[in-house]
């Protein structure tokens, strides 16, 4: 392969000449090297020291007062593994490859034996820079390389020590750091605004489903009624397949796992339906599709896409047009008070089934056809603006492992 002037190939890939490579171990302040933490927690201590464990960190920091306690006595037993604001950590046993920088928050806190601390030396490596090559794709790889399969996949610190990471001079790595900072800043604003769109969203359905708020020009009286006259139920199957001449359908199946708690319907599982299998399990502009069986509860309404049907553990409602808009019985199904209700009816055995009490029982508070399509809008306007939102997000993401590729690979340099 050629390499450009000013470049060269190196172990990690090919990187600017006036970089160079370097082990993780020697990254590391040889004060504080690379450890893992406590073995044997012991009970719990109400007022003990606060222990990160990995699932702490494995989808963003737990609040302060989550984390276990361990006694004083073992926390100064392993204070090698003690942890200040700014080590990064890693965890080696299980979900090998999480990844996190401590925050202020927890300084002082000790870690258990499936994490490795990792205390970065100021004078020769920029935490922030290391922990996104670490989460880059030569860190990925160097991880991937030394994880040992078992009952458990594993890492041992001997081999953390070896990995080979880029090395910038230092003022270049602290520059990169900030560059992807700032897009990490972005990250948080947005994840703070979906969360608290969501926050209103919830709002706003226990207002309007049950009637407390009532939109302008609407004040007729509401009505009690079961699922079973509003709607006509049938359960889907999953298509043979095969593909001779009974069986030409090729259709979307939609199963529950394909169904997202915000009620997107995702189908991903190609099947060859026979013509009366398909009549039986298509899916309809307007229906709304429930897991009745296994994971309970999952609730999304059909928008109209052509060739979809559903599995045999999802069930479809098809709402009585004259009684029913199926956007507001798919958003008051997925309510918290309905899916409270729903574990009333849920009969256990070797699979969760939803009983058919569930569909029998006048429990539904529906108000005229006018004012629930109302309610529907408001509520699917509220979902496009998440949707927007959440778009927006996953562009940001994308665009900061761009950057990660050219930056932390020197194809882009910083002035």
């Amino acid at each position: 392969m050629d390499v450009k002037p000013g470049y060269i190939q190196t172990e990690v890939g090919v990187i600017p000449e006036e970089w160079g490579n370097t082990s993780l171990g020697e990254l590391v302040d040889q004060s504080r090297k690379i450890t893992y933490g406590i073995v044997v927690p012991g009970p719990a201590i109400h007022n003990g020291v606060p222990l990160i464990r990995a699932q702490d960190y494995s989808k963003g920091w737990v609040d302060l007062e989550e984390l276990y306690r361990v006694s004083h006595a073992i926390d100064k037993a392993y204070k090698r593994s003690k942890v200040i604001t700014g080590d990064v950590l890693l965890t080696i046993v299980g979900s090998v490859g999480n990844i996190a920088k401590v925050p202020q928050t927890f300084d002082g806190s000790n870690i258990t034996q499936q994490t490795a601390r990792l205390s970065f030396n100021p004078k020769v490596a920029d935490a922030d820079y290391y922990l996104n090559a670490l989460l880059s794709d030569v860190g990925r790889k160097a991880i991937a390389n030394f994880t040992k399969s078992g009952v458990q996949p594993s890492l041992n610190l001997s081999d953390v020590e070896k990995f080979i990471l880029p090395k910038p001079p230092l003022p270049e790595q602290r520059a990169i750091a900030t560059a992807l900072s700032d897009v990490d800043g972005l990250l948080g604003g947005l994840d703070r605004l979906i969360a608290k769109k969501r926050d209103l969203k919830q709002a706003a359905m226990q207002q309007l489903l049950t009637g407390q708020t009532r939109l302008p020009g609407f004040s007729e009286k509401w009505e009690i009624a079961c699922l079973n006259e509003i709607t006509q139920k049938t359960a889907g199957f999953w298509g043979v397949e095969n593909r001779d001449a009974g069986h030409q359908n090729h259709v979307q199946v939609i199963r529950a796992g394909d169904i997202s708690p915000n009620g997107e319907l995702t189908a991903t599982a190609p099947r060859y339906f026979s013509d009366s299998e398909y009549a039986k399990a298509q899916c309809k502009l307007g229906d709304v599709v429930m897991t009745g069986s296994g994971s309970v509860g999952k609730v999304g309404w059909c928008d109209g896409r052509r060739d979809v049907a559903v599995s045999n553990f999802v069930r479809v409602l098809r709402p009585n047009s004259l009684r029913v808009n199926g956007r507001f019985l798919s958003e008051l199904l997925r309510s918290a008070a309905t899916q409270r209700l729903m574990v009333e009816h849920i009969a256990t055995g070797v699979m969760a089934n939803l009983g058919a009490s569930f569909f029998s029982k006048h429990w539904l508070n529906l108000p005229p056809l006018p004012e629930q399509t109302a309610i529907a809008e408001v509520l699917t306007e509220m979902d496009a603006e998440l949707a927007a939102l959440e778009q927006r997000r996953e562009k940001t993401r994308a665009l900061k492992q761009a950057m990660m590729q050219e930056l932390l690979t020197g194809k882009t340099r910083l002035v």
